[in-house]
């Protein structure tokens, strides 16, 4: 079976995407513990906490999801770009969940607990799946 080369990228672009990529998944992995330690102890400490993680996260994973999108669907087809296409909306739906879950931790911290929890859950866990099928995929 033939290898797909890496497609030609700017330097600066792999550079921020690199750098900026693992950020989100840090962030809301914190916030999926913060909803945790929440739960367990109704602390609405945690609970602002894990706002305010939700928020950085989402801020910092829009470029690298701007980067993704123009370095792969506007480069040619083969298993390399296919990859970072699935990273690409596995990231995208982590996102809306993350927009979402947002609107959850904006209500009564009472209000937060159940699917506070299970959102912060699949947002980590989309993140995840889209970094280790994007390390397993794009090998050399």
């Amino acid at each position: 079976m033939e290898r797909d080369a890496p497609p030609r990228r700017s330097a600066l672009a792999l550079t921020l995407y690199e750098l900026l990529n693992p950020l989100p998944l840090g962030f809301f992995a914190a916030a999926w513990l913060f909803d945790i330690l929440y739960m367990k102890t109704f602390q609405v400490f945690w609970n602002q906490g894990a706002s305010w993680l939700i928020l950085f996260g989402l801020l910092i994973a829009i470029l690298p999801r701007l980067i993704n999108l123009v370095q792969t669907w506007w480069g040619r087809n083969g298993a390399y770009v296919r990859a970072y296409r699935l990273d690409f909306w596995l990231n995208l739906l982590a996102i809306l969940l993350a927009i979402l879950n947002a609107f959850i931790h904006s209500r009564d911290a009472y209000a937060v607990v159940p699917l506070g929890v299970i959102f912060s859950t699949l947002v980590v866990l989309l993140i995840s799946i889209a970094n280790v099928q994007l390390a397993l995929r794009t090998r050399a």
